[in-house]
């Protein structure tokens, strides 16, 4: 759709576009920092959300994106924990200590599996500001997660510890959305209640922790949801508002949304659509339609579910008199997930019935299943892989960006390159804090990022390196509009970026010089951060 059409969509007119808001000068932002609340999906495609040419049900976060800003060309780490860790910490996973995933972790500093003490959290800088912190949702990077009776260990790495005046969420990094294990206020793991969906309890809590905030401080809140993550669990009312949706199957799907990309500009024309993924039937030969068309049902229905309560965090910032002064961020930790859940599944502390496979269909507690990479390729049109491959479609994520006080557009794109290392010194620019040298007695690692505060006024980023990525093998290096990835051992494969985004002309063998340059430039990037 054209953007006129996007803002009427919406319930704004065009003629919004010519009312902006005020932007807040430096000394105005200085006397009253603004509120910042990050909010991120996990596993959600790049182009699910309606606003980024899906047509999936988001009017709140359509809402906002109307208001504020929509940005195309912003990278996480392309995995859920270690994506995590750049967030809070503004440094490279592998810094941070998650290089990989968290768990026991091995013996070298970058791949301990929990945050380290070289680094200092988003919380930790702002509550030394006057912030109130408060964190709803998913944790994630700690693999001390368990009911151990002496918990000393645990401490280190958990919310209140790492600088979250409050807490309410998982530990872990997925589980069942209707009886969460590790599920915790503070520092007390608690049961769920009657009644209990996960989505719903985040944004609930999120909502509760800004109306009880001290109205006379600034607030930082972080909420991490783990819809639409896997296991498909959805409420049985939002499953039926999508049970025709998705007849048109994956094919159809894909070319809806890229034809909608295109016509609001979030894609260029001239960069294809990437063939459907070999594995992948036509829609036309696929088997089981009832169920594949069931389980994006019941996916759509928790991006839905997770949006509706987006919407009450949205009303409780309008009810305290704080919406106008507060950043919003939303995000995804990764682009959809093609991972297949497969069998009988007892990991997360109760039996599901089935797996990934058709003889179940999803969406009851007692299930536990993922939606797979056919409809996963659909989420990321209209790019390469998945969620943990550093080609587009695994790190490449939708980011919103909404301050009525602080962005004078409404409404407009913003192609300047970002990265989720960018978040901290964007927090710290903003709130008028100072990132430490030394922290607790510890040296800490000097910041990666840059402030994202000049695109707000479409202003360029002035970078001084370029973007690296490394995860389980997978690597890359985006510097300007080269993109240099690989799969694991795989050769070296090179994109113009300007060109090319969804990297179908591999320009490697053209241009062996600037291959030998960018990855002299990656291997010494690997050596410092510790890859």
């Amino acid at each position: 759709m054209k953007r006129r059409d996007f803002l009427q969509q919406v319930g704004m007119g065009a003629a919004a576009m010519t009312l902006p808001a005020s932007r807040l000068s430096a000394e105005a932002t200085e006397s009253n920092p603004p509120n910042i609340v990050l909010i991120m999906a996990d596993d959600m495609g790049y182009s699910d959300l309606r606003c980024y040419g899906g047509e999936i049900d988001t009017p709140n976060l359509d809402r906002l994106a109307a208001n504020g800003l929509r940005f195309t060309q912003f990278y996480n780490s392309a995995r859920c924990c270690p994506t995590r860790a750049a967030l809070l910490t503004g440094l490279y996973p592998h810094q941070a200590g998650i290089g990989s995933m968290v768990g026991p972790g091995g013996r070298e500093p970058g791949y301990r599996g929990r945050l380290n003490e070289s680094c200092v959290t988003i919380a930790e800088v702002l509550r030394g500001a006057g912030y109130t912190t408060l964190m709803s949702g998913k944790w994630h990077v700690t693999h001390y997660v368990y009911r151990d009776p002496e918990p000393t260990l645990h401490y280190g790495t958990w919310p209140l510890q790492r600088g979250f005046d409050r807490f309410f969420g998982t530990l872990s990094g997925a589980g069942s959305f209707f009886t969460p294990v590790s599920l915790m206020r503070d520092n007390t793991f608690i049961e769920p209640g009657d009644d209990f969906y996960y989505t719903d309890a985040i944004n609930d809590e999120a909502a509760r922790f800004i109306t009880e905030a001290d109205p006379d401080k600034p607030l930082f809140l972080y909420t991490g949801h783990v819809a639409p993550h896997w296991p498909l669990h959805a409420l049985p009312e939002d499953i039926e508002k999508y049970k025709d949706v998705y007849r048109m199957g994956w094919d159809e799907m894909r070319a809806q949304r890229y034809e909608r990309m295109i016509d609001d500009g979030l894609v260029k024309p001239e960069w294809a659509l990437t063939a459907r993924d070999e594995r992948v039937p036509p829609w036309e030969e696929a088997e089981h339609k009832e169920w594949e068309i069931h389980r994006m049902a019941v996916y759509a229905a928790q991006v839905d579910r997770m949006d509706q309560g987006i919407g009450r965090i949205i009303k409780a910032l309008e009810d305290t008199d704080r919406l106008d002064n507060t950043l919003i961020l939303f995000l995804s930790d990764n682009g959809g997930c093609a991972e297949i859940i497969q069998g009988q599944d007892t990991r997360h502390g109760y039996f599901a019935r089935g797996g990934t496979t058709p003889e179940v269909f999803p969406g009851e507690p007692d299930t536990y299943a993922a939606y797979g990479y056919a409809w996963a390729n659909a989420s990321n049109t209209p790019y390469r892989k998945y969620k943990k491959w550093i080609h587009e479609g695994g790190s490449t994520t939708p980011l919103i960006a909404h301050w009525p006080d602080g962005i004078q557009e409404q409404g407009a794109l913003r192609h300047q390159m970002g990265h989720i290392i960018d978040f901290m010194a964007t927090c710290v620019d903003l709130a008028g804090a100072e990132y430490p040298e030394t922290f607790n007695g510890h040296e800490i690692i000097p910041l990666e990022g840059i402030s994202l505060a000049p695109a707000f006024a479409n202003d360029p980023l002035e970078r001084n390196a370029p973007l690296f990525w490394e995860h389980l093998g997978n690597k890359g290096i985006r510097d300007g509009k080269w993109k240099l990835v690989a799969d694991g051992d795989a050769d070296w494969e090179l994109y113009d970026m300007e060109k090319d985004r969804t990297e179908i002309n591999n320009l490697a063998g053209d241009h062996p010089d600037r291959v030998a340059h960018m990855d002299a430039a990656y291997n010494a990037w690997a050596e410092r951060v510790g890859v």
